[in-house]
C-alpha cells in the first residue's frame, strides 16, 4: 500500500461521512425539537443535580414522525413518551400540522440526587407539512403508548401520485 492508496482511502471516508452526516441532518431537521422550560416544567434544581452538561434553559430533542397518506387521508404519528393526552395542543394551520404541548418532569417519591438528565422538559411546537389539503374539521387525534396519532381526511380523495418528469 502506497500513500496514494492512503489517501484515497481518506478521502473516500471523509466524503462518505459527510455524505452521511448531510443526509442524518437533513432527515432529523424537522424532528429536532427545542423545549423551552417554564414554570410548570418542575425541573430540579441546579444544586440537585450532579451531570455537568446540563442545561435547563433550552433543551432539544427528537421528536420523530412519520407521515402516511392512503385514498382518503394523511396519518400523522409522533414520538412524545412521556406525556399525558391532555398535554397536547393540536391545529391545522394551512399546509401544516401545528403540535405543542408540554413535557412536565416527574420527580421520584424518595430523597437523592440527580446523577444524569438527558431527557428534554418543557413546552414544544413540531410542524409537519401536509403533502396534500386536509378537511381540518375532520381531523382526529389519540395518544397511545407514547405515540401521538393525528388522522386528518384529504380534501380530494385518491392515490397518492408520482409522476415522471421528461429531462429534455
Amino acid at each position: 500500500m502506497n500513500f496514494d492508496d492512503i489517501r484515497h482511502g481518506l478521502e473516500t471516508l471523509k466524503d462518505s461521512f459527510a455524505e452521511g452526516w448531510d443526509r442524518l441532518r437533513r432527515s432529523a431537521a424537522g424532528a429536532l425539537t427545542r423545549f423551552r422550560p417554564g414554570e410548570t416544567t418542575q425541573l430540579p434544581a441546579r444544586d440537585e443535580i450532579d451531570d455537568v452538561l446540563f442545561m435547563s434553559g433550552q433543551r432539544w430533542a427528537m421528536l420523530g414522525g412519520d407521515v402516511f397518506e392512503d385514498d382518503n387521508r394523511l396519518v400523522v404519528r409522533i414520538e412524545a413518551p412521556g406525556m399525558e393526552k391532555d398535554d397536547f395542543d393540536v391545529q391545522v394551520s394551512g399546509d401544516h400540522l401545528v403540535i405543542r404541548g408540554e413535557k412536565r418532569f416527574e420527580r421520584e417519591s424518595t430523597e437523592g440526587r440527580w446523577r444524569l438528565l438527558q431527557c428534554a422538559y418543557g413546552s414544544f411546537e413540531r410542524n409537519v407539512a401536509l403533502p396534500v389539503p386536509v378537511k381540518n374539521d375532520e381531523a382526529r387525534a389519540t395518544y397511545k403508548n407514547g405515540v401521538l396519532k393525528v388522522e386528518l381526511p384529504k380534501v380530494q380523495p385518491g392515490r397518492p401520485s408520482a409522476r415522471t418528469v421528461k429531462v429534455d
